[in-house]
């Protein structure tokens, strides 16, 4: 169960957008699947393989004896493997949760991306292989009902145990393309001198923890910040905060930072948003992606229109 294999069967060639090259995907089987059993298909799960090489990972999805796999692999040149048909269940995401469902195997659709991960030399994702997800996550929304806001790291919903894909990964890239959302032009302020003081009081915390739950999270609401909503927050600045910053070096001395706020804020709202859209046709779907704009007026950051 390898890459290069040439028993491989080319399964489909297309292109949904004509600034992405044809996408090329070939066929491998892995017998770690089961039935959905009628749930929706609203999940678009995204990992990094976390594993030395890229065959080193196929051959562990592929293994009987490993109890996990996922629907594709993307190599770091843009190949593309299938090793689960869509419609089966995948065993990818173990246990988690996303907007009060437990069964995420159930209605998500898992794509690993080869990368070493944290383990092994995490690196940043090829040009080839995001534009290789791009081409593959498109018309995965297109057979499905994922809406934007649902396309989601294996971090977003086990925050407590995953780090991927992790803090490298282009989602602003995805979201430009309507796989995700991701909020633009947010301009930060001065931040609030007292920010550090008010930050941690109950009724602030408590705060932080409806924003996140909106958004899917799994966060109680204690009215601190505890070890599990410290994971979460971290798990939303690896989404959000596009940057080579190790997050996980927060939780030591953790306190969420304004910008931060101001970010869940603006996730918020395109989350509201993105449930109300209605369902784009497929001719139009690859438009729909949502993007929140602020600005600063008189030195104070308001919101714009949503775009």
């Amino acid at each position: 169960c390898v890459f290069n294999d040439p028993a491989t069967t080319e399964i489909y060639t297309l292109s949904l957008h004509a600034a992405l090259p044809i996408l090329k995907v070939k066929q491998l089987s892995s017998p770690n699947y089961d039935e959905r059993k009628g749930a929706p298909i609203d999940i678009l799960l995204l990992h990094y393989t976390g594993m030395t090489t890229g065959n080193a990972a196929v051959a562990r999805l592929c293994d009987p004896e490993s109890g996990v796999s996922a629907h594709y692999v993307i190599e770091e040149d843009g190949s593309v493997l299938q090793l689960v048909a869509e419609e089966s269940r995948a065993w990818h995401a173990g246990a988690s949760y996303w907007a009060g469902k437990t069964n995420i195997n159930a209605r998500a659709v898992g794509i690993e991306l080869v990368n070493p991960g944290h383990e092994f030399g995490y690196g940043d994702f090829p040009q080839a292989q995001i534009e290789a997800l791009i081409e593959l996550g498109l018309g995965i929304v297109n057979r499905h009902p994922i809406p934007a806001h649902r396309v989601l790291a294996h971090s977003d919903i086990a925050p407590e145990r995953k780090m991927d894909p992790g803090e490298k990964f282009p989602w602003n890239r995805l979201a430009s393309h309507g796989l995700g959302i991701w909020p633009r032009n947010v301009s930060i302020g001065k931040p609030d001198e007292q920010w550090n003081e008010t930050a941690h009081r109950p009724e602030n915390v408590a705060l932080v923890q409806e924003k996140l739950a909106v958004i899917g999270y799994n966060c109680p609401i204690t009215h601190s910040y505890d070890a599990h909503t410290t994971d979460v927050v971290v798990a939303f600045s690896r989404h959000i905060q596009l940057s080579d910053k190790d997050w996980s070096d927060e939780t030591a001395r953790f306190v969420i930072p304004p910008e931060t706020d101001l970010l869940l804020s603006a996730v918020v709202g395109l989350v509201k948003a993105d449930r109300k859209r209605k369902r784009l046709n497929s001719s139009n779907k690859t438009s729909s992606y949502a993007y929140l704009s602020f600005k600063k007026k008189n030195n104070n950051i308001v919101r714009s229109e949503l775009s």
